[in-house]
């Protein structure tokens, strides 16, 4: 393998420039707020133990200082005998502290991990229930791979910034102000040398620890595209091994993880650089205030501190050693955090990007309710399941409430539409199919044949012409309810795990089971299905994988047999069924079209020829429509079609 196949011609991802000062403080301010909202008691218990844990640290190096200089040192030249009531006082004052210590680490260990799952979750929550009310088009235009990483690494990133970054920064500041309070109560000479050291420390921090994390930012955006790959490639394995696309697809992974490899490589080898060199300027701090301290506390140097203590003391000099040890692990904790916060921030923005998408509007107010037919013959809403449906329409300007049988009577006015405003798809689009008439739309690939069912479903809206459903302008019918009164059956199936028995439910949640039969049966399901192994409780997954496509269409159609809808939309529903399967289902679709209003895709013509109208569309607009009889007779496109003159691709 040669070496440029190896490394890619992506290059190396430009990290760009990223420090303490430029972080999204509107990311931030945001996670904290959300953390905050669902778990506020337990930050402020977080925040309490931080305090104690801070205080007692520093607290037991303030009583290392008394227990040398009152206990040690005098008991050295007096004999332990007079001072030891006061070194057990010291020791057993110093074991409650670090107790205490103990107890509060532990109680914002245990908490943290409640608040950090607990977040988690609500993330998780807050994206699918979002991502629930998100348009078609949403998943038209974004990788499916590179959504499901929202829910993979950045929710992962984020945990490890509340669960160990966050709370690492919160006691590392802490403590820092302790131990600075501290030291300036012993001595500000020794402390003015910790401060220039640390000055070093904090600059090498911030140009180290801003390009780690700006590699890091990389990493996860380079993982959510490679990651948004490998899901394309396994979705479409069959057509990759059929094509021998396997090398070329090699090449472009390759790619991506040499993007990946990088960001990750250069992130991980700046972060351990990081490390060892605050370690050594941590170990030159510490013998610098050892030579320091030392020259003062024999030349007998007058010491300036807070408290007045004239002379810097062995014990002075030992506590001040034990805390600049603290202080230089702690810059090197908080170092190790930047990349952790900036990956979290980077996550959390992506997650927000999720949460924020604008929700599909629906303005509807007419609802799809249960009816019931009374004496005088009115349509009147029932508080019971009656197999009857109505609309129910309450007038915005006059607020009289009426309903109207639904019947599945659709009307298209001078309809245009385009998936993007530079390129339109329809052209002027007018057509009617009354209650129980079979419309078949045929054309070639792109001629916008599934784009007109995709507008009666209102997966996308119009911008000009209207579309009336019962005489109703389906903008003012609520998303749901217009659905529900829509049954579809796809050419691609999508099956999902579970039962045969539930996979058919899907298409109404309260079907007994007696209906989701009597719907596999209408289907022309029911024998295959009572012949698996289980029946209809033979379990399902991978969107049906141990079935036949044939199989797998027929409980589609049984799943919208089971609902039941005045309107049923057929998208090339046999395209990719052998013949004898066919027969088969096209005799269970016959029975579900019964008494239904029908729109057909189908290459097929044959499927279409009981067609109440066909409409042939080119390029967005019909050209022709009539019978099948009307349309050879006509011997245009429709007559060269069928005749095979004219191939429909």
């Amino acid at each position: 393998m040669s070496d440029k196949r190896r490394r890619g011609p992506g290059g190396r991802p430009a990290p760009g420039s990223i420090n303490l000062k430029n972080i999204d403080r509107k990311v931030l301010g945001r996670l904290l707020k959300f953390i905050g909202d669902g778990y506020k008691k337990e930050m402020i218990l977080v925040t309490v133990s931080n305090v104690v844990a801070a205080v007692s640290s520093v607290s037991a190096t303030m009583f290392l200082q008394r227990l040398i200089d009152e206990c040690i040192l005098p008991g050295i030249s007096l004999g332990y005998e007079s001072i030891e009531g006061k070194l057990l006082s010291i020791m057993g004052t110093m074991a409650c502290i670090y107790l205490l210590g103990v107890i509060a680490s532990f109680t914002q260990t245990r908490t943290m991990a409640r608040v950090t799952q607990g977040t988690l979750k609500r993330f998780r929550d807050a994206m699918f229930d979002q991502m629930e009310t998100l348009p078609v088009r949403y998943f038209d235009t974004h990788a499916h791979g590179d959504i499901m990483s929202t829910y993979t690494n950045d929710t992962d990133a984020i945990r490890q910034m509340i669960g160990q970054s966050i709370p690492n920064i919160i006691q590392s500041t802490l403590s820092v102000v302790s131990v600075f309070t501290m030291m300036m109560i012993y001595s500000i000479w020794l402390t003015l040398a910790v401060v220039g050291v640390l000055f070093l420390m904090v600059r090498i921090t911030g140009k180290l620890g801003g390009q780690s994390a700006a590699f890091m930012m990389a990493q996860q955006k380079s993982l959510a595209k490679e990651e948004g790959f490998v899901e394309e490639m396994m979705q479409g394995q069959k057509v990759v091994k059929v094509f021998c696309h396997e090398q070329k697809n090699l090449e472009q992974f390759d790619e991506l993880n040499e993007q990946l490899f990088h960001a990750g490589e250069r992130a991980n080898q700046i972060g351990n650089i990081l490390m060892p060199i605050l370690g050594n300027m941590g170990n030159l701090m510490y013998v610098l205030l050892a030579i320091i301290g030392g020259l003062l506390a024999v030349l007998k140097t007058p010491n300036l501190s807070l408290t007045g203590i004239s002379t810097i003391t062995i014990g002075v000099i030992v506590s001040f050693l034990s805390m600049s040890r603290s202080l230089s692990q702690t810059v090197g904790q908080v170092s190790m955090q930047i990349s952790m916060i900036a990956m979290g921030l980077a996550g959390a923005s992506r997650i927000f990007s999720l949460i924020d998408e604008k929700s599909e509007e629906d303005n509807g107010y007419v609802t799809l309710v249960n009816a019931r037919v009374a004496e005088d013959g009115s349509i009147q809403e029932s508080p019971t399941v009656t197999g009857k449906w109505a609309w129910r329409h309450t007038h915005r300007e006059s607020g009289i409430t009426e309903y109207k049988e639904l019947r599945g009577d659709v009307v298209m006015e001078n309809v245009d539409f385009g998936y993007v405003p530079e390129k339109q798809v329809l052209y002027d689009i007018s057509l009617y199919a009354h209650p129980g008439q079979k419309i078949a739309f045929v054309g070639a690939t792109g001629a916008g044949k599934t784009t007109i069912t995709n507008l009666i479903n209102r997966f996308y809206d119009i911008p000009d012409g209207k579309i009336r459903y019962d005489g109703i302008n389906i903008t003012k019918i609520k998303k749901p309810d217009l659905r529900r009164s829509l049954g579809v059956v796809l050419q691609e199936v999508n099956l999902f795990t579970g039962t045969v028995m539930e996979n058919i439910r899907y298409g109404r949640l309260d079907a007994t089971d007696d209906e989701c039969i009597e719907a596999a049966k209408l289907a022309n399901a029911d024998d295959f299905i009572r012949r698996l192994p289980n029946g209809y409780d033979t379990l399902l997954t991978g969107n049906g994988a141990s079935l036949s496509q044939g199989q797998r269409q027929l409980i589609s159609i049984a799943r919208a047999a089971v609902a039941n809808p005045p309107v049923m939309i057929l998208d090339e529903a046999t395209s990719s069924i052998d013949t004898r399967t066919e027969a088969l289902v096209q005799q269970g679709m016959d029975n579900l079209m019964r008494g239904r209003t029908v729109f057909v895709i189908a290459h097929r013509l044959s499927t279409v020829r009981n067609s109440d109208a066909i409409m042939v569309l080119d390029h967005g607009r019909i050209i022709e429509r009539g019978t099948h009889d009307d349309l050879i007779a006509e011997r245009g496109t429709y007559y060269q079609l069928y005749t095979g003159a004219f191939e429909l691709e």
